[in-house]
């Protein structure tokens, strides 16, 4: 049995394509990493260490969409990426659910297959194959006679949209808003910054109640949640290592919210910005997706396709709500544009402000770091949506 040696820098990138013309084309996109195969006949074996697996468009082809099913789910060291001719429904789904990380269409830039490759090898568990956690056969109780609490998912599909900062200040607002609990959940579950910007140095983590996944409850998952004290909000952090993240599955993700609802007024869960099966399941759970697109080519360009994927999952756009960050920035590109090409209208523009990385910097939000500031009184604005502004009598005492 033979290994290839792989090192942080350099994990290995297997590209699995039938067609010889095909599978030339992506190994010279992928650069000196890349090793063409025809088949995975035999790829577990020969690749014992933490790998890439590209799989070409004739994978998209084969019965359980990949053919790599099997390997992905006792892998949890193998990173997949599946370029497919036709990006259906389906196909997009089953990928998903097979356990491939990325799904990209046929014929793929160089940039985007790059940037997948990027992403995904910085997800990949280092750990021994054959140290994943299994899956959880366990159910999450639920109160069916309690109202259900109203869940907010704030997504993006490019990094440094500004999501955590948006996701961040809704929580605080909505806490100190609300007579009920107010959970921030973050699902980010490699790179998850809120317990940063809240200036949280919290004992427990949502890996706390996976692992404890059997006798979690109301009162447990009560227990694992930290408190901003100067607005009363609730957080669930994320792992604080990113080698935990495929520990959490998006069946444990939707019963953890699930359970949220039986006890918060209000959950927002921040997310990672790429399509994974968790991110995907919890879209589904939300009642309000708040999709954050940046005013430049590439936010659009990527919030676009992000839009395409969401009504090729025949999500409903009534709960897909797109909001403009740093609407007022002097880049060339005005909002009407970006609506035409959307073929969206914002439901909320956010201005850009120098108050919001001295807040972040702080660990404070910025909504009460800089609450006169323009964007405070436009995060203000956005949290009417969800629930009314009240006088600062009526507020919860702390």
């Amino acid at each position: 049995m033979s290994t290839f040696p792989t090192s942080d820098s350099s994990t290995p990138i297997v590209v699995v394509e039938a067609d010889p013309s095909v599978r030339s084309r992506l190994s010279m996109q992928l650069g000196e990493r890349a090793i063409a195969l025809e088949s995975l006949d035999g790829v577990e074996d020969r690749f014992t260490s933490p790998f890439l697996l590209v799989l070409g468009p004739s994978c998209a082809l084969v019965p359980g969409v990949t053919g790599a099913e099997g390997m992905l789910a006792r892998r949890s060291d193998i990173g997949a990426i599946l370029i497919a001719e036709n990006l259906s429904t389906e196909v997009f789904q089953r990928a998903m659910r097979s356990g491939v990380r990325d799904v990209l269409g046929a014929p793929v830039d160089t940039g985007q297959l790059n940037e997948a490759v990027r992403r995904v090898s910085a997800s990949l568990v280092t750990s021994s194959p054959n140290g994943s956690v299994g899956s959880v056969a366990a159910t999450v109780p639920e109160d069916d006679t309690s109202e259900q609490g109203r869940v907010i998912t704030v997504f993006s599909t490019k990094g440094g949209a500004g999501k955590s900062v948006l996701a961040t200040n809704l929580g605080v607002i909505l806490a100190q808003r609300s007579e009920g609990t107010v959970a921030l959940v973050d699902a980010d579950l490699q790179f998850g910054d809120i317990a940063v910007m809240l200036k949280l140095a919290p004992q427990h983590t949502i890996v706390d109640a996976v692992g404890s996944f059997d006798r979690l409850d109301v009162g447990f998952l009560e227990s694992l949640l930290a408190t901003h004290q100067p607005s009363g909000l609730k957080v669930l952090p994320a792992p604080l290592e990113p080698a935990f993240a495929d520990q959490i599955g998006a069946e444990q993700m939707n019963a953890i919210i699930r359970l949220l609802r039986t006890f918060c007024t209000y959950v927002v869960v921040d997310t990672p910005a790429y399509f994974n099966d968790v991110v995907l399941g919890l879209i589904e759970e939300s009642d309000d997706v708040l999709l954050v697109a940046g005013m430049d080519i590439p936010n659009i360009k990527n919030v676009k396709i992000g839009l395409q994927t969401l009504r090729l999952l025949n999500t409903p756009m009534n709960k897909i709500h797109l909001i403009l960050n740093r609407a007022n920035s002097k880049v060339k590109l005005e909002v009407s544009e970006v609506e035409r090409t959307l073929q969206v209208k914002a439901d909320a523009l956010i201005p850009s402000d120098i108050v919001v990385p001295q807040s972040v910097n702080k660990g404070t939000p910025v909504v009460i770091d800089a609450p006169r500031s323009s964007i405070a009184k436009s995060l203000e604005q956005l949290a009417d949506r969800f629930a009314p502004r009240v006088d600062a009598k009526a507020k919860k005492k702390r």
